[in-house]
């Protein structure tokens, strides 16, 4: 944004300081001006400004002085249009606000002039214009645009004589046309607010304006129009129909409500002076809903305490006084009302939304006193306590570091879409109240939107071989009540693998997520089982019965898996994970719709656990033993097995044995011949024996060993030769 100095001290005449100092001072308030580029010595400076997104009543001249007047105490021109008095009408200008658009449209002022001229511009808008390098149209518009880089708020001429009846302000009718200023014509849908006559739309709503009302050189009456329009309302117009326009931009974050009757004032003096007459007194329809919950907003109470407590020791001996946060904060525009020694009632002003708490206060006395007068100074040592999922966490992300997963962050914010695909419905999204755009329309619902459109970075840099996590907090329920839970989600892609014993190469990271998970689980100590435990994840990946029978190796007989899936995962290629029969992760391979939609150059697979589930949960304790004096034996059985024989169920049957001496039993190998052997697999186990108190004999691994043998084959297997 360019700011001219010479326009600010219009406002400020007694300030004294450099450009370069007022530079600096303003930058250091966090009002950035990012480069000065002298214009000459009568002329002042030119400001190169970057105004963050909160601070639109900074994004004008009038703006950046009334800071600069806050900062050197200094006092500031007031706002005063000096109008002529408007001639007698038999009834004001019809303005309406129809049903449907009321918090639309929460203020329309409009002010008839006739007989004007429609001329260049002189005077101080020439001047100002050249010297910003604005292009200049005529008086009238060149008035809107000069009131609008000047105090901040956008405003529209209208060729009066072009407008059939009075002004309806009203959601455009599905499919209804509309040409604006731009020469482009536009396709309206029906949640796009206009500013209409009684036949016709005139103007898309705190966007842009209308070809056929748009003022010419043979234009002799003019409507002049200053409203204020909901920022969601300006913001979808504008992103749905590519424009991005400076009134767009200021009403998009929120303008001032009380600003439009003196903007509306401003264009119709500067266009009055070349000629003309005001026509009956200014229009003035208001939405007291909207100017209830903006201008008129409840006063905040402010402790001096507070802000001495939050704000610390300054450099200056007398540190921040009352009468120095009364000073800065009227100087701000707040209307101050000492109730009580401590406290004042602070009412905000009404071009001010950002301030809502009481911290807000603090944080605005702290920026105009300087954080650079504050002194350096350590706070009182505090114990220091984990949150209670500190160490849950903690294990979490290790374990997956392990696995050789990267931890990565992505957006808490989501769209309508991706909320509609991945988001529990049942429990309801957030929607934010004024959202930057539409793919950040709402608090996210689910980290696996965040986590696919990570992938696809990392894919459209040719990076094919990813392995992502991410722990966050996903946001359900309403406006009203919003509940946060914590997630993971995990996402892997990689270059085709390949074929293993266990699974064909496509299948690997279904695989391996699945692995990661049972990973997970086992970290916490899980409950005893309710239902048998069982592998069935759809039909090409529950066709590979040797991957079915190592189910639950590493997380026991508490967690099963079921082939139950969103619909985000690919049937047949997604499972979903039980923990006592209730769902607590998910994974898979997306769905070939999302992965043709989201463009993606390779297969992309994703799992989201429940990790609110899992942290109720105690975390697993490491219990160390004494090791043995005596040597461990070793003992492999190579067996042949059905199908339907899962691993669960043999390292159930050699539990039951309950052999002390049995230290480990697992599956060393697993692999299997369709061909010539269809309907079984072959299994090498191997056992190790060891005791803590004696050599073992020969006879005693004997007994054990035909004991294995015999459970194993009363469970339908065969003892390979």
């Amino acid at each position: 944004m360019k700011i001219l100095t010479h326009w600010l001290r219009h406002y400020l005449p007694t300030l004294s300081v450099t450009d370069r100092q007022l530079a600096d001072d303003l930058t250091l308030r966090g009002i950035a001006v990012e480069g000065v580029h002298p214009l000459g010595d009568s002329n002042g400076s030119l400001f190169e400004m970057d105004i963050t997104t909160n601070r639109v009543d900074a994004m004008n001249h009038y703006g950046v002085a009334r800071e600069a007047a806050t900062i050197y105490g200094l006092p500031l021109e007031p706002l005063h249009p000096k109008l002529p008095v408007g001639t007698l009408v038999d009834a004001p200008f019809p303005v309406r606000i129809a049903p449907e658009a009321r918090g639309l449209c929460g203020r329309f002022t409009a002010q008839v002039l006739s007989d004007v001229t429609i001329a260049p511009s002189t005077g101080l808008v020439a001047e100002y214009f050249n010297l910003l390098g604005q292009k200049q149209i005529s008086n009238a518009v060149d008035a809107s645009n000069f009131t609008l880089m000047g105090m901040g708020h956008p405003t529209h001429a209208f060729d009066l004589d072009k407008i059939e009846g009075g002004i309806v302000v009203r959601l455009a009718r599905k499919g209804e046309k509309l040409r604006l200023l731009d020469g482009t014509e536009r396709t309206l849908e029906a949640d796009d607010l206009v500013v209409a006559d009684e036949k016709k739309a005139l103007a898309l709503a705190g966007v842009m304006g209308g070809w056929d009302s748009m003022i010419t050189a043979e234009t002799k009456n003019v409507l002049v129009e200053a409203a204020w329009f909901d920022p969601v309302s300006v913001r979808r117009s504008s992103r749905r129909h590519l424009l991005h326009t400076d009134a767009s931009h200021r009403f998009e974050r929120g303008a001032d409500i009380n600003a439009a009757p003196i903007a509306n004032a401003l264009v119709c003096q500067l266009i009055l002076q070349a000629g003309g007459k005001l026509e009956g007194e200014l229009v003035d329809v208001i939405d007291p809903d909207v100017a209830a919950r903006t201008a008129n907003r409840p006063a905040i109470e402010l402790h001096v305490s507070q802000v001495k407590r939050h704000l610390g020791a300054t450099i200056a001996p007398e540190g921040i006084t009352s009468e120095i946060i009364s000073r800065f904060l009227s100087s701000l525009g707040c209307q101050m009302l000492l109730h009580g020694l401590d406290v004042y009632l602070v009412q905000l002003p009404s071009w001010r939304l950002d301030l809502e708490r009481e911290i807000d206060l603090v944080e605005e006395v702290a920026r105009v006193y300087g954080y650079n007068r504050f002194a350096n100074t350590l706070p009182a040592p505090l114990p220091v306590t984990d949150y209670p999922e500190a160490r849950a966490e903690h294990a979490v992300r290790t374990r997956l570091l392990e696995l050789g997963y990267s931890e990565a962050i992505s957006s808490s914010f989501a769209s309508q879409s991706d909320s509609d695909l991945f988001a529990n419905t049942c429990k309801g999204t957030v929607a934010m109240e004024n959202p930057l755009s539409e793919e950040a329309s709402l608090l996210r619902p689910s980290l696996v939107p965040g986590m696919t459109t990570m992938l696809s970075h990392n894919l459209n840099r040719d990076v094919r071989e990813v392995r992502l996590f991410e722990q966050g907090q996903i946001f359900t329920g309403n406006t009203e009540a919003v509940t946060e839970t914590p997630q993971l989600s995990l996402g892997v892609t990689t270059a085709p693998t390949q074929r293993t014993p266990l699974y064909p190469a496509q299948d690997a990271p279904i695989f391996e997520l699945k692995g990661a998970i049972e990973s997970l689980l086992s970290l916490f100590d899980l409950p005893a089982e309710n239902d048998p435990p069982s592998l069935a994840t759809g039909e090409d990946v529950s066709s590979q019965p040797e991957a079915a029978s190592t189910a639950a190796v590493a997380v026991g007989s508490a967690v099963s898996f079921t082939s139950e899936a969103p619909a985000w995962l690919e049937p047949g290629r997604s499972a979903t994970a039980l923990l006592n029969s209730k769902p607590i992760a998910w994974f898979g391979e997306l769905s070939q719709s999302q992965t043709q939609q989201r463009k993606l150059r390779q297969p992309v697979y994703l799992a989201q656990i429940d990790l609110a589930r899992l942290y109720e949960l105690p975390l697993r304790r490491a219990i160390s033993r004494e090791l043995s004096r005596f040597q461990g034996v070793e003992r492999d059985f190579s067996f042949v097995f059905p199908d339907a024989v899962q691993w669960h169920t043999i390292a159930a049957a050699l539990d039951s044995l309950a052999f002390p001496e049995l230290q480990s039993r697992k599956p060393v190998e697993v692999w299997r011949d369709p061909k010539k052997s269809p309907g079984v697999y072959s299994l090498l186990l191997r056992c190790v024996f060891q005791s803590f108190d004696r050599t073992l004999r020969d006879e005693e691994l004997t007994s054990w060993s035909t004991s294995i043998i015999e459970t194993l084959t009363k469970l339908g297997g065969t003892l390979r030769a």
